[in-house]
């Protein structure tokens, strides 16, 4: 049924559409389920070249073992807080799809679940043990994680009342990490255009380089212009409501 869980037969379905190569939106199609049902069911099990269905089916059941759990472990003291009246499972189905989705533009999974978790918190700010307990992980990969989203602008650091380091994510997130992005694809060009003196003008690697610099160049200015022009726009809408 489109929206319940997947049976062992549907994941069977998966591996085989995979092993014939086809893209996730006709798996999707033909087991009559949303594309990013299947896309989430393949990335956090292994990715389109490792999923096994069996391995799959029974960390699905582990899952949904674990969520049947008394609620009282899940608030626990270092829990982070739940919004009353929220479905639960709905909202730990849409962390996992989220997360998926960062995972898909690069990022290691516990760093997108990291994300995942601060983006869908109505406060946007967490600290290291309240990640801890709601992803049910330890300290030291929380660390890891959350050392890699700040040096890519993605959250901040900042102390509360208690002298607890919290971890945030607020509305200018994307305008930093944006930014960033623009910078890095920017450094790219100035290497580049570095290696035509070393390389030698005239030549054929130095023509191609001195492409590569043009490209990044114009690529790193559009993308640094919008993002300055959306924030503007949006900060804009947000001080006029």
């Amino acid at each position: 049924m489109p929206g319940g869980r997947l049976t062992q037969q549907e994941r069977q379905q998966i591996a085989l559409g995979l092993a014939d190569g086809l893209a996730y939106a006709e798996i999707a199609r033909r087991l009559d389920r949303p594309t990013s049902t299947v896309t989430r069911e393949v990335m956090r099990n292994g990715g389109p070249t490792s999923y096994r269905p069996d391995l799959a089916h029974r960390a699905a059941e582990h899952r949904a073992h674990r969520r049947r759990k008394p609620a009282a472990r899940a608030q626990g003291a270092g829990a982070a807080p739940q919004h009353a009246g929220r479905d639960t499972e709905a909202v730990r189905e849409y962390e996992e799809t989220f997360t998926t989705v960062f995972m898909q533009s690069g990022l290691p999974k516990m760093t997108a679940r990291v994300l995942a978790c601060l983006f869908t918190t109505d406060s946007g700010s967490l600290t290291a043990a309240e990640l801890a307990a709601h992803l049910q992980v330890s300290p030291a990969s929380v660390s890891k994680a959350v050392t890699f989203l700040e040096s890519q602008g993605l959250i901040r650091r900042e102390r509360d009342v208690r002298r607890r380091e919290r971890y945030v994510v607020d509305d200018d997130v994307m305008y930093q990490s944006t930014m960033a992005s623009a910078h890095s694809i920017a450094h790219l060009g100035e290497i580049a255009r570095q290696g035509v003196g070393i390389l030698g003008p005239g030549t054929a690697a130095a023509a191609r380089l001195e492409n590569i610099a043009r490209f990044v160049d114009f690529v790193s200015e559009s993308i640094a212009r919008a993002a300055d022009q959306a924030r503007e726009v949006l900060h804009t809408k947000s001080t006029e409501r």
